[in-house]
């Protein structure tokens, strides 16, 4: 067991590697995502019911995002490492952690009982488009779900030990866990009692992540105990640092709330179409984004700790460029592919046809901005690498505003405006189907996101090389490869379709799977002829041990 566990805790080459067996082990997890909006689509599929559901995640949610992070785990680590004497803990340590988990519990015992209280009040507010009895459905889905932010919390206070320790297969569990939880609400607590068994699936999974890292961090010899005599003048130096980062994530998490909102005056199962969507296209973006956000982060660090600026561009450029590579194919892949990704992870049950092709669409729309997301979770790092957390805050604030904005503008413009609805309906393939409207959310959400990838961009341009090109020749060498990988994915399409033919689980995957594969196998010929500096980085990486690499993983709250 011993030397397993070694697997996870050595040193790591390169940020590719580190990248690598991130993005693996979260391919894991997010497989068991995916299995779990599946059983949710078979069992239920869009409608009024889930759309409460989907609604009642957004309290929550928030609570979880404002207060969990303000105990993240890059800012506690430093401090306990500090009180620690090497591996060996210290009574200091531990008191430091007690006083942190009292605070931390009490409080967000405390906002989650408040927000149970108001919960009558904030509905209005979250689904002001839903009749009374969905509001009440609300209401009682999202007191039931409090307990989620409470237990996940906890779990992310506790995985500060876990990492301290770099136990970090027993920490990439808890995600697994929590799943685990909801699968059990759809499959076994649904039957009994309707759309709360899925709420108390949550509750279920939020209480195993917690059990995971609670366990974990017993067996490093951490048992947070209720502190009687609190040092609250560290405790406010770790939150003061954690409060910009906290409040950029409640700016995306407040502008989702208003969409949500939004989408309660749309035909029911809206709601449930978007959120749809918006899982399919999160995949990427934790397999890719995140993955090397997180590798590079601590290169980041300890190059502009000692003042190597040379090594710290390099590293930033690297990591950027390494997410370009791999998001452009992926793009082009979920918009020609869409409707065979969307039909063969979520086409069952209730989840019919026309379900299908509307989240497909949006599918596409999301897919528009999987490049954005993924260079925004890297370039808001570089600023915090060097200490600097009011540029991203400030970024993320006029953005999130913009978002909110722009979804009130263009459901506005489609609704109005006969030319653009026709224009938008034509081009996605969605012209027969009643609620195309909720398209126009991920539209704002993507125009966004860009628009924030951008501003992003142009601070990091100037800020740390004016005078250098970033991601040039990567991003045109890409959007070749990704140009002939979906033409070739398309083509494909249309030969293949009329063999396997669109009315079988089996055909529809054959189809878009091969046409795929076809796609990828032009794209590598094509950068291997561009002669790619990517493609033969990933070819030696391959050829190493990656998966011996040492993984910081990132805070829960970021997932």
């Amino acid at each position: 067991m011993d030397r397993i566990l070694k697997i996870f805790t050595r040193e790591s080459g390169s940020i590719n590697q580190a990248a690598l067996l991130l993005g693996v082990l979260t391919l894991c997890s997010q497989i068991l995502a995916l299995f779990r909006d599946r059983s949710i689509a078979f069992f239920i599929g869009p409608s009024p019911q889930l759309d409460a559901y989907y609604a009642a995640f957004r309290v929550p949610d928030l609570i979880f995002i404002c207060i969990a992070s303000l105990a993240s785990i890059t800012v506690l680590i430093p401090y306990i490492v500090a009180l620690m004497d090497g591996d060996k803990v210290t009574d200091a340590a531990r008191k430091y952690l007690n006083d942190v988990f009292t605070v931390f519990f009490i409080l967000m015992v405390a906002v989650a009982f408040v927000a149970f209280l108001l919960m009558p009040y904030l509905a209005h507010f979250i689904a002001p488009g839903f009749t009374p009895v969905y509001q009440a459905k609300v209401i009682l889905l999202s007191r039931i779900m409090l307990l989620s932010p409470i237990f996940m919390g906890l779990s992310n206070l506790f995985g500060t030990v876990t990492q301290l320790f770099r136990k970090f297969f027993i920490y990439s569990l808890s995600p697994i866990f929590y799943n685990i939880g909801i699968i059990v609400g759809v499959i076994f607590l649904y039957p009994i009692f309707g759309i709360y068994g899925l709420a108390m699936g949550v509750a279920l999974g939020a209480l195993l992540h917690f059990g995971v890292q609670a366990f974990a961090s017993y067996s490093c010899g951490f048992t947070p105990k209720f502190s009687l005599s609190i040092n609250f003048k560290d405790i406010k130096n770790a939150a003061l640092t954690s409060l910009p980062r906290t409040m950029g994530m409640a700016f995306n998490n407040i502008a989702l709330i208003c969409i949500i909102a939004l989408a309660s005056y749309l035909k029911s199962g809206s709601i449930s179409v978007f959120n749809f969507a918006f899982n399919l296209q999160s995949v990427p973006l934790n397999i890719i984004g995140i993955s090397y956000a997180v590798a590079a982060f601590p290169t980041l660090v300890k190059c502009f700790a000692c003042g190597k600026k040379d090594e710290f561009i390099k590293h930033l450029k690297g990591a950027g460029r390494a997410i370009v590579f791999w998001s452009l194919p992926v793009i082009f892949l979920f918009i020609v592919l869409r409707a065979q990704i969307v039909r063969v992870i979520l086409g069952a049950g209730s989840f019919s046809w026309e379900d299908t092709r509307l989240t497909a669409a949006c599918l596409a729309v999301f897919a528009l901005s999987i490049l954005a997301q993924g260079m925004i979770t890297l370039l808001s790092r570089s600023y915090y690498a060097t200490g600097d957390t009011k540029r991203p805050l400030i970024v993320n604030f006029v953005c999130s505003v913009l978002i909110i904005i722009l979804s009130y503008v263009f459901t506005y413009t489609f609704q109005n405006w006969l030319f653009f609805r026709d224009f938008i309906e034509s081009l996605l393939k969605v012209s027969d189907i009643p609620g195309t409207k909720v398209l126009m959310l991920p539209l704002a959400y993507s125009v966004g996101t860009i628009l924030n990838f951008i501003l992003h961009w142009i601070f990091v341009k100037r800020d740390f090389m004016p005078n250098e090109s970033f991601i040039t020749k990567t991003f045109f060498q890409s959007l070749g490869a990704s140009f002939f990988l979906g033409l070739t994915a398309y083509l494909s399409l249309n030969i293949l379709s009329p063999i396997f033919g669109t009315t079988t689980f089996m055909g529809v995957f054959l189809q878009g799977f091969i046409s795929g594969i076809l796609g990828i196998m032009v794209a590598v010929l094509v950068l291997y002829l561009l002669k790619s500096e990517e493609l033969k980085d990933l070819t030696e990486t391959l050829k190493t041990k990656f998966w011996r690499a040492k993984v910081i993983a990132p805070a829960q709250e970021g997932l």
